[in-house]
């Protein structure tokens, strides 16, 4: 049986995009402790491995953009990317901010019953590599869980490995494109959801999804109206940057 008929979707309509949205630095600690605490019930992070196959979470392939230092991530060990700062490039509240383990997050996911989007964010030409460990993780630490996570990631290659090691654990596509294949395509992954670029939707995609049994989710939606406007249509969830603005209770 294919997962999307035999996996029962329990996630939140609201997701706090790279743990806090604006409101702290991304993808750390202290952004998905900020998601918890304006009650969000799920929130995303970004997964990729340093030089020596530490599970961490960031979102670039430079460390350049959200720390004090300088060049690739995967050319840094973990205990070289533990000794900068990823706190003051967003606010000198935030200073000191170390980069966490994705064993760190899930732990605090777990003792606050948080749901988390788990997305692959392989370094350049470590694709199949990083699908597996992050599932293979993820596997373990969420075992028997009645909070399990969603591994999404734009790499088919990434998703694929990710299926073969765990497959009891639920996949999206993420894509900022709807090709005419998309099915084929969540078919081969054996995925249960698609996560799109918000201004790509409108009803009629909406539906076509929906009539093909897969979930819709819609990345990044920053605008109240549009947020309403998703939600009504039938969007089974939204991530959000404005945790302020697009808050849980619209859903």
């Amino acid at each position: 049986m294919s997962a999307k008929n035999s996996f029962k979707w329990p996630y939140p309509r609201l997701i706090a995009h790279r743990g806090g949205g604006y409101l702290a630095p991304e993808n750390t600690l202290s952004a998905i402790r900020c998601g918890h605490a304006n009650g969000f019930g799920m929130v995303e992070f970004d997964v990729k491995l340093s030089q020596d196959n530490s599970l961490i979470l960031m979102h670039d392939d430079t460390i350049d953009r959200t720390s004090n230092g300088t060049g690739l991530a995967a050319t840094k060990t973990f205990n070289e990317l533990s000794a900068l700062d990823f706190g003051s490039w967003h606010s000198a509240r935030y200073a000191g901010e170390q980069i966490p383990t994705f064993l760190a997050v899930a732990r605090f996911a777990q003792e606050n019953r948080l749901f988390c989007n788990i997305e692959i964010k392989p370094c350049p030409e470590r694709e199949e590599e990083t699908g597996m460990l992050v599932a293979q993780a993820a596997q373990q630490w969420w075992r028997h869980s009645q909070f399990p996570p969603l591994l999404s990631s734009f790499s088919r290659k990434a998703l694929a490995c990710a299926q073969k090691t765990a497959p009891e654990l639920a996949r999206a596509w993420l894509n900022d494109d709807l090709p005419h294949n998309f099915i084929d395509i969540l078919e081969e992954l054996d995925c249960v959801a698609i996560n799109l670029k918000e201004s790509l939707l409108d009803q009629e995609k909406i539906n076509r999804i929906h009539q093909a049994g897969y979930k819709v989710c819609a990345w990044t939606v920053n605008d109240y109206q549009r947020a309403k406007q998703l939600l009504a249509w039938g969007c089974d969830a939204l991530f959000t940057d404005e945790l302020l603005r697009v808050t849980p209770d619209l859903a």
